[in-house]
């Protein structure tokens, strides 16, 4: 009787380590605390934690120092999201460089967000981590509203999705040579051409998600949007969305 009991209790445990292990939330680190002046990261960065949460398999912790992407600790998470723009190169952009890129091409997950394509403009690999930069010099129509228009290409995270009107800033100036998957697009005002407004791409054994919407609180809550950030922070954590 003993022998089943103890045969028991060890099933019982190795029951409950695996749901633990099922249930493990995704960890994303969201990298905040420098912008351009009108981004205002302390009413986004709530606003995204608010949006990722709700979900929860998403577990979200908050830096509001780019510079501590230089830890170690990097490595312990699943999605790096980036969601700063800094105007001056950081005080350990050495070590943050090297880290970044380690951590995605190790298997780490990536998403960038918004003017996140203007940060570290002086590294030259940034344009291929995050597949697209800001070209330094265009920026985005006049804020206001707009379709966001979803490809034929089959993904996980545009899959049932349906184009969608938001009200944003359509970004236009968005270069790079590095081939990705466009997911969705828009149609500027201002060039009269198509734009990208959403897409993905394996950097080694990572997963990078990119999309410049989400200027403020009230474009980050446009249903679409909301749904698409969400569903590119799974995709990149190797998770189904």
């Amino acid at each position: 009787m003993r022998t089943l009991v103890m045969t028991l209790t060890a099933i019982t445990a190795l029951a409950a380590m695996a749901f633990s292990e099922e249930v493990k939330p995704i960890q994303v680190l969201l990298v905040t605390g420098v912008d351009h002046p009108a981004h205002d990261w302390t009413k986004t960065t709530p606003t995204l934690c608010e949006l990722l949460e709700k979900d929860k398999q998403f577990a979200v912790r908050v830096v509001k120092d780019p510079n501590l992407l230089a830890s170690a600790e990097l490595f312990d998470i699943d999605v790096v999201f980036l969601h700063f723009r800094n105007d001056k190169p950081l005080a350990q952009e050495q070590q943050v460089r090297a880290n970044l890129s380690k951590f995605v091409e190790q298997g780490g997950g990536l998403v960038a967000l918004h003017f996140a394509c203007g940060a570290f403009g002086d590294w030259p690999e940034f344009r291929n981590l995050v597949g697209k930069v800001w070209d330094g010099v265009n920026t985005h129509d006049p804020r206001g509203l707009f379709t966001v228009e979803f490809t034929k290409e089959e993904h996980p995270i545009t899959r049932g999705m349906s184009d969608f009107q938001t009200d944003d800033e359509l970004y236009i100036g968005l270069v790079g040579e590095r081939p990705v998957q466009l997911l969705a697009f828009a149609r500027s005002k201002v060039t009269g051409k198509d734009h990208p407004m959403a897409f993905t791409f394996q950097y080694g054994k990572g997963r990078v998600f990119h999309t410049p919407l989400g200027h403020d609180e009230r474009a980050i809550r446009t249903p679409g949007t909301a749904a698409l950030i969400r569903r590119g922070c799974a995709w990149a954590a190797s998770v189904d969305p």
